[in-house]
């Protein structure tokens, strides 16, 4: 999975489009709103406790349209704070970076700076709010069935002897069969390391224990193709007529997050669970029915109707709104882990 999503010549490193025109909707394709009811939320956060000097953090933000929205509603609700905040990307990619770059240009010419890190090991902040939209689903996982492992060689996939730590983490967090994913620790304690005090904001989608099944999937032009069913494991009549070597690197793969293990990661880094539900409560908890109404006082009744059809898709427990789950986790200054 890593190969496939973060090789030079792999998913994301290829810069795909991601909305209608790409493989898959995200909430930050669906509606400006979404980063505005993070913005309300992170001006919350920045007054209760983490200052107005502090930075704001995108992880995973590919073209930086989410933290785009979030300056722009900053600006709207409370425009004294552009003068004192930082805006980070964490971003690996160079072409991902240059992309950046020019949509902020593009958005805000030189009002705002937007900075780079590559890793949160190169971040060192004293005051922070973090936020990432559908990240841990692409950390790299190992699928599991009991006490086997998933292998893929010559591009055939075969279930051996699983390894030691795989088998630790899907014991620590009941997990038979499933994915098992990796990388969730070393996340963790990169962040608690980066800042001093944070306010960790998340949004994915998955469920709070483990499923015991098979989630992962491929994503292409918005047709979703279980990842089994391209392979010799499943019989013929269960099998969809796709290349999978073809289909590596060139379409999004994905899985359920397991928020279990997720918030166990974090908690053991020393990072204390501040919140955890569904996108739908976390949204209108933020504020984004009050930030709907200022839309209506302000714009034609078209313009709010047409918004307000964007929104559905992330609060309407039948799309978005049910399925996602929402993670708040923070870190106090005055808190030590060892």
């Amino acid at each position: 999975m890593k190969e496939w999503l973060y090789a030079p010549k792999g998913y994301y490193a290829t810069h795909n489009t991601i909305g209608k025109e790409g493989d898959f909707y995200t909430a930050v394709s669906s509606s400006m709103f979404f980063g505005g009811a993070i913005a309300k939320r992170a001006i919350c956060s920045i007054e209760e406790f983490l200052g107005e000097d502090c930075a704001i953090i995108e992880i995973g933000a590919h073209k930086g349209y989410l933290l785009a929205d979030i300056i722009q509603f900053i600006f709207t609700l409370k425009p004294e704070l552009l003068e004192t905040l930082k805006f980070y990307i964490v971003e690996p990619f160079a072409e991902n970076q240059k992309a950046q770059l020019e949509y902020f240009k593009e958005s805000f010419g030189e009002k705002i700076e937007l900075l780079h890190v590559k890793s949160l090991d190169e971040l060192t902040c004293k005051s922070a709010f973090i936020v990432a939209n559908e990240i841990f689903d692409a950390f790299s996982c190992e699928i599991i069935n009991k006490n086997k492992m998933l292998y893929v060689r010559n591009h055939e996939v075969f279930f051996d002897t699983i390894e030691d730590e795989v088998a630790q983490l899907a014991q620590c967090y009941g997990i038979q069969k499933g994915e098992v994913a990796v990388g969730y620790e070393k996340f963790s304690k990169s962040m608690y390391k980066a800042v001093e005090k944070f306010e960790f904001i998340t949004f994915d989608y998955g469920d709070r224990f483990a499923r015991n099944d098979f989630s992962l999937r491929i994503y292409e032009k918005h047709n979703v193709f279980p990842f089994f069913s391209l392979t010799s494991l499943v019989d013929e009549k269960h099998r969809v007529e796709k290349n999978l070597c073809e289909m590596f690197g060139n379409t999004d793969i994905t899985y359920d997050v397991n928020f279990a293990h997720l918030i166990g990661a974090f908690e053991k880094s020393g990072i204390k669970l501040h919140e955890y539900t569904t996108q739908m409560k976390a949204l209108i908890d933020f504020g984004l029915i009050e930030l709907l109404d200022i839309l209506k006082t302000n714009t034609s009744q078209k313009a709010y109707n047409a918004e307000m059809n964007r929104v559905k898709t992330l609060i309407d427990p039948a799309f978005m709104g049910e399925r996602f789950k929402m993670c708040c986790f923070r870190k106090e200054k005055n808190e030590t882990h060892s």
